[in-house]
């Protein structure tokens, strides 16, 4: 979490200098957006293991589909990202997993330059490629379940550059978690339920 708060001031600074960016009248009902995403993890592990997982920087793209002028649905894509998985602060293996996530959300008008939105989805992430070192297996025989859906909630501000063009900060928080089982018999459940802060730009058409 200590990356998470070196990063929240470091948007909070950036708010005002995009909001004094040149006003561009709404756009198409599309946005298609690159953004660079930091992924903090909660790590609250019911296991009696300490699982955790590492924090990351990855890539998104998402799509964001309007239906009227307040209204939108924004699909988040990336590629599996891998992580190294940790009982204790110590590696006991490494993971894929591919955490789309699907949101409404409600753009606010009427607000000046910055163009603030909130939304609420759901998530589901497919843990694959999972493999634990030679001595994990040897004590534990662990597995993990594969699959896990949960809630996701967003806040955020577009701010347009003209011709199209936007600049974006993004947080959403998102439930991830999955079963943690030694040779068969299960532990309990870790929950990676991480935070996304996420800036990056935007074409709306």
């Amino acid at each position: 979490m200590s990356r998470l708060h070196r990063l929240l001031p470091a948007v909070a600074a950036l708010l005002p200098i995009l909001a004094c960016s040149q006003p561009n009248a709404d756009g198409g009902d599309w946005i298609v957006r690159l953004r660079a995403t930091h992924l903090s993890a909660t790590n609250d592990d019911g296991s009696g293991l300490g699982l955790s997982i590492n924090d990351r920087t990855l890539p998104e793209l998402d799509i964001t589909r309007f239906f009227g002028r307040q209204i939108a649905a924004e699909l988040v894509l990336t590629s599996p990202q891998r992580q190294t998985l940790s009982a204790g602060g110590t590696a006991i293996g490494t993971l894929r997993h591919l955490p789309p996530v699907l949101t409404l959300q409600y753009h606010f008008t009427g607000s000046g330059v910055a163009r603030p939105y909130v939304g609420a989805g759901v998530n589901w992430t497919h843990f694959s490629d999972v493999r634990f070192s030679p001595a994990a297996q040897a004590s534990l025989a662990p597995s993990i379940g594969r699959d896990s859906f949960g809630a996701a909630l967003q806040g955020g501000v577009d701010v347009p550059l003209g011709r199209g063009w936007l600049a974006n900060v993004d947080v959403k928080w998102v439930q991830i978690s999955t079963e943690v089982r030694s040779a068969g018999v299960k532990l309990g459940t870790y929950r990676i339920d991480p935070w996304l802060v996420s800036l990056g730009a935007g074409y709306r058409f």
